[in-house]
């Protein structure tokens, strides 16, 4: 028996499986060598732009107490800005979450009369009690602020028409922000492109170039070898324990934009007159400044272990009759590193996630159950065996349990680990009972 094989057979993954997922790997050598290129792009500009900054030893120290004269903090946030094409950055750990970097700043710019517009149609779960549209403490719709969402087309694009529409009957111009969402969150739609967010950006700016426009920028960034900014968004929203963090940053978040806005959002962080004269970065900084140095690169891992799992999942139903639909599917573009796959059977999705969990460095032991999360309106499951709680740059996979029951797939810090663990899912389904093994061979 090779080492290879005797290796994978340690954690109970079959010839078969293990062959199936070799013949698939060979047909993606052309799709990774082009994200190899643009990983390899992307580090070259954060490199750049660490030197331009001047990135020193004594950047890496941090601060505590209120903060004040933070070195290190003010000059990661020089770098996030020139990284993703903006005049300044907010990146703090005081920011908890995507999420609470979204609230952040939506308060910032929203006022009591105003109206939020969503320009791709349902926000993801966790906005919508940040919004009002399901009843929350400190909700936008408890201070004033209404909602209106734009319904993407019936293709999954932007609907030009509709949102010019909308625009135009704002007589009274109470639309104050233009919200998007580069990713897909809990749906199967397609994720925008940086150029497709730029032209829904330039449809608002020609009618009310008074509009804010912002980029919910989860899971899309270094995907691509522009960002958001580069072509027209006010402001960028993202969290560090997903892409940027590359895997070690251990928790934060980061608001990048036109150097008025970002102001106003310090002032929400924080407390107004404070703004971003405070905020001890603490010891955070050396693993803030490292992941991002590493997030391309980090990146370019999760991106292909997406690729490899729909790819995967695409040859087991052809071969096995299983009634599984990969969104994207395995040959389209991608412009995030989500992966999401629709078996319409809970079961599936519970052993989808049973085989993620298993493949873990940490927690590999523990079975995921369904249980209530803050901020959803059914239950969740989630396997996270990760070195960062939460981290979904990791391996992981969390779902809805609801139908159609789709799961989502993400992460992996290096090509290998997400490997394993596409493959243990296969394993685990057919554990489950949900299709036969015998019928891959």
């Amino acid at each position: 028996m090779s080492e290879r094989k005797e290796i994978y057979a340690a954690f109970g993954i079959s010839d078969a499986v293990r062959c199936l997922g070799d013949e698939v790997l060979a047909g993606l050598s052309s799709r990774f060598r082009v994200m190899d290129e643009t990983a390899e792009i992307n580090s070259l500009k954060v490199i750049h732009a660490m030197q331009s900054a001047r990135v020193s030893e004594s950047c890496l120290y941090g601060s505590t107490g209120y903060g004040y004269n933070d070195t290190g903090r003010d000059t990661l946030e020089a770098v996030y800005a020139h990284v993703f094409g903006t005049e300044d950055a907010l990146v703090r750990p005081q920011i908890v979450s995507g999420t609470h970097a979204l609230s952040v700043a939506l308060g910032a710019v929203l006022r009591p009369g105003d109206v939020l517009l969503s320009l791709t149609g349902k926000p993801s779960d966790t906005l919508e009690s940040v919004i009002g549209i399901r009843e929350a403490e400190g909700s936008l719709a408890e201070y004033g602020v209404s909602y209106t969402q734009l319904d993407l087309a019936p293709d999954g694009g932007f609907d030009k028409e509709g949102c010019l529409r909308i625009l135009k009957e704002d007589r009274d111009k109470r639309i104050r922000m233009a919200a998007i969402q580069k990713s897909r969150g809990y749906q199967t739609r397609p994720t925008f492109s940086a150029e497709e967010i730029g032209d829904m950006i330039r449809c608002v700016k020609e009618v009310r170039p008074d509009i804010v426009c912002m980029v919910d920028n989860c899971y899309g960034e270094f995907v691509e070898r522009t960002e958001p900014a580069f072509h027209g968004a006010d402001l960028l929203v993202g969290s560090l324990i997903k892409n940027p963090g590359g895997g070690l940053a251990p928790s934060g978040g980061y608001i990048a934009g036109k150097a008025v806005l970002v102001e106003k959002a310090a002032h929400r962080l924080t407390a107004p007159g404070l703004g971003k004269e405070v905020g001890a970065s603490l010891q955070v900084l050396p693993s803030y400044y490292q992941g991002l140095f590493l997030a391309p690169t980090v990146t370019a891992s999760a991106l292909k272990g997406a690729v490899f799992a729909a790819a995967l999942y695409e040859a087991l139903r052809e071969r096995t009759g299983l009634n599984v639909q990969a969104y994207p599917d395995a040959d389209a573009p991608r412009y995030d590193i989500i992966q999401a796959l629709t078996f319409h059977n809970p079961e599936a999705v519970k052993a989808f996630c049973e085989g993620i969990q298993a493949a873990a460095p940490v927690d590999s032991f523990v079975k995921p159950e369904p249980s209530p999360m803050p901020g959803y309106d059914s239950e969740v499951i989630m396997a996270a065996g990760t070195f960062i709680g939460g981290s979904s740059i990791e391996l992981s996979a969390d779902g809805p349990m609801r139908e159609p029951y789709s799961v989502f797939f993400q992460g992996g810090l290096i090509f290998p680990h997400a490997t394993l663990g596409i493959l243990k899912t296969v394993q685990t389904l057919s554990e489950y009972g949900i299709f036969d093994l015998k019928t891959i061979q």
